[in-house]
């Protein structure tokens, strides 16, 4: 009795030299807070659900960037995409999600070169078929240079889930698995060796976000009120490049400190940025009749007009240099200047090449290629409102 009255003594004594609003805080805890260990308030730890009922499917939701860690098709694709997700999750703590997507390989494509018409070469491939494929992934980083993000690849990397195993009586519809379990017992390299079934991962946008949102920095919201309401509006061509060949240029500035963008004049010039916007709606309505595809774009300083959708300008070559695409280029040469012996609509322009004219508007002597310019709508997603599951 007397011990323990010395020992409730002592406890009192060594509460009495904490601050009052710790000793509080100490008498009010639960007791299965006390008995926890000290370091469980100090490390945090992520839960991460790993339902199998669950089939974590990728959405919108699930962060911009994400590691694209493995692909699978044919019979048990799907099975075995759910459980390699479900795996990642529970074993090695990963936001793994399931994405499919169905590929068409029936039709034609257009290839490289022309045809002996001139036209587009069109190729099929060589087994014409129409399947599903299954890809995992990792994600929920906000940006490619995420460290977060580099830590996760090197540890997909890395990593052998049970699910990817291979061997005499376990197939995996992985894709190239096969490939990759000789590529990795050839290889000299250690660090290589080391790699696991996923050692070529590597990071990617999320397919479920529109291209749009990773546009670089957007566009000035005043140059997107004011192609709002454009019929053939550049931003709105579904491709990432086009052909520039004819550009406007104005003379005014854009008071943006007024709600209703006043334009205020140069006093020296009349308002020619509305001439050069109604020159630009002019060709594209003319080329549109022609059944080519126009499409015009205003900004601050200048209306231009393009043609065609393309969602690459060329092939890399060895060289470093470009080979252009064939109907880019078609393009291009269908639009530029021509010399002055050839007859054309008269132009009053001192030049040794006189450019095409299109409802009497003359055009650029040299089209070229630009990029499509789109809205940037990341800042319309609340990231930080995101569930993660």
């Amino acid at each position: 009795m007397r011990a323990r009255m010395r020992r409730r003594r002592w406890v009192i004594r060594e509460l009495g030299m904490l601050p009052t609003a710790l000793m509080l805080l100490v008498l009010g805890a639960p007791i299965s807070a006390l008995a926890a260990p000290p370091w469980d308030a100090l490390i945090p730890f992520q839960k991460i659900d790993a339902d199998p009922k669950d089939p974590y499917w990728l959405t919108d939701e699930h962060g911009p960037w994400l590691i694209l860690a493995a692909s699978f098709a044919g019979e048990g694709a799907d099975s075995q995409a759910h459980d390699l997700a479900i795996e990642l999750r529970k074993k090695f703590k990963l936001h793994a999600y399931v994405d499919k997507r169905r590929f068409d390989l029936s039709g034609t494509e257009q290839g490289l070169g022309i045809d002996r018409y001139g036209r587009p070469k069109q190729m099929r491939h060589r087994q014409a078929s129409v399947f599903d494929e299954y890809a995992v992934l990792v994600g929920n980083f906000e940006s490619v240079d995420d460290h977060r993000a580099e830590k996760a690849l090197d540890k997909v990397k890395h990593i052998s889930p049970e699910t990817l195993r291979i061997g005499p009586d376990k197939s995996s519809t992985q894709r190239f698995a096969g490939l990759r379990q000789i590529y990795g017992l050839v290889n000299t390299d250690p660090d290589k060796r080391s790699m696991g079934p996923m050692r070529n991962a590597f990071i990617t946008v999320n397919p479920r976000l529109p291209r749009e949102y990773f546009a670089p920095k957007g566009l000035d919201p005043l140059v997107v009120e004011m192609n709002k309401n454009v019929e053939h509006s550049l931003l709105d061509c579904p491709g990432r490049y086009t052909v520039k060949v004819a550009t406007f240029r104005g003379k005014v500035a854009w008071n943006v400190e007024s709600d209703l963008y006043r334009k205020v004049a140069d006093s020296t010039v009349s308002d020619k940025l509305e001439v050069a916007a109604l020159k630009a709606h002019k060709v594209t309505e003319a080329l549109r009749e022609r059944g080519i595809e126009a499409y015009e774009f205003h900004d601050r300083n200048e209306s231009i007009v393009t043609v065609g959708a393309f969602n690459s300008v060329g092939t890399p070559r060895a060289d470093g240099k470009i080979e252009i695409d064939p109907y880019v280029h078609q393009v291009m040469q269908a639009f530029a200047a021509v010399p002055k012996d050839v007859e054309v609509e008269r132009v009053n322009v001192p030049s040794a090449m006189l450019p095409r004219v299109v409802a009497g508007v003359a055009l650029d002597v040299q089209p070229v290629p630009v990029v499509v310019p789109h809205v940037s709508i990341a800042t319309d997603y609340a990231r930080g409102n995101r569930i993660l599951r």
